[in-house]
């Protein structure tokens, strides 16, 4: 692709580290297998969130428990997620929800609205300043959060393209996007084939334009194929993002970042 001066970059923001204990006020089901929750309480005043791939921790305590100390909810099962929207005393996420094993999942599926839950940060942002001559938008379910952030960015008519695994068409979900969502279906293969499959044919005739904000996130088997992708497109990695969101085996495993 042709080098052009860069017009935008990534800069890295820190934020006040604070922790907040808030409750399950309602669900709602965008597919079979994903679900959006809001989470509400006081403590969500001066809440923020300055980068589309942010990661914050939630804690989950045990069902019917209410920790009595920062120490007790710190203590509590954790995973970590991409804060959605937000207000002064609500806060969304959304999970992909596939069986009933770990924490999260089922927290997310069948916690009886009122339970406890603690949120922790996010510590820091890193946040696109400038703009960006094309977008990139790259990932499974588990990204989908970021991708609908970082969608809203997007200017209209600006080169874009948004590719996002999922098991099959009854798993997709609505994305609010300026250019067409492609939905790729892994089926019963393992989560990121179908995704892997997509980068490793990607050429440098694919570009998507001049001066690309690449993100790429997924199950851990997509980091070589993406970082191969900015190899062979020249785009500089200090001005993308190529992470594993999760690894199979792996339920403690979290994303750099």
């Amino acid at each position: 692709m042709t080098n052009v001066k860069s017009g935008f970059s990534i800069e890295r923001q820190g934020l006040d580290l604070r922790f907040r204990f808030v409750t399950l006020a309602s669900r709602e089901w965008l597919a079979p297998d994903y679900v959006r929750v809001r989470l509400s309480g006081s403590d969500l005043a001066g809440f923020s969130s300055l980068g589309a791939d942010d990661h914050m921790r939630l804690f989950f305590p045990a069902e019917g428990a209410i920790p009595a100390s920062v120490e007790e909810m710190r203590a509590s099962p954790s995973r970590e997620y991409t804060p959605l929207a937000w207000g002064d005393d609500w806060l969304d996420v959304e999970f992909a929800v596939h069986g009933d094993e770990g924490v999260a999942a089922p927290w997310a599926a069948s916690a009886p609205l009122g339970s406890s839950v603690g949120v922790g940060g996010p510590r820091g942002s890193a946040v696109i300043t400038g703009e960006p001559g094309a977008w990139m938008l790259v990932g499974d379910e588990t990204a989908i959060p970021a991708i609908r952030r970082f969608a809203a960015l997007i200017p209209e008519g600006a080169p874009a393209r948004i590719v996002v695994e999922s098991r099959s068409e009854a798993d997709q979900v609505d994305i609010d996007a300026p250019v067409r969502v492609e939905w790729l279906h892994r089926g019963d293969a393992p989560a990121g084939s179908a995704l892997v499959a997509f980068l490793e044919g990607l050429t440098a005739s694919d570009a998507v334009g001049d001066d690309p904000f690449c993100f790429i996130a997924a199950e851990q088997s997509v980091v070589k194929p993406g970082r191969a992708v900015l190899e062979r497109w020249g785009v500089d990695t200090a001005k993308a993002v190529v992470k594993g969101y999760w690894k199979r085996g792996e339920d403690e495993y979290h994303a750099p970042h």
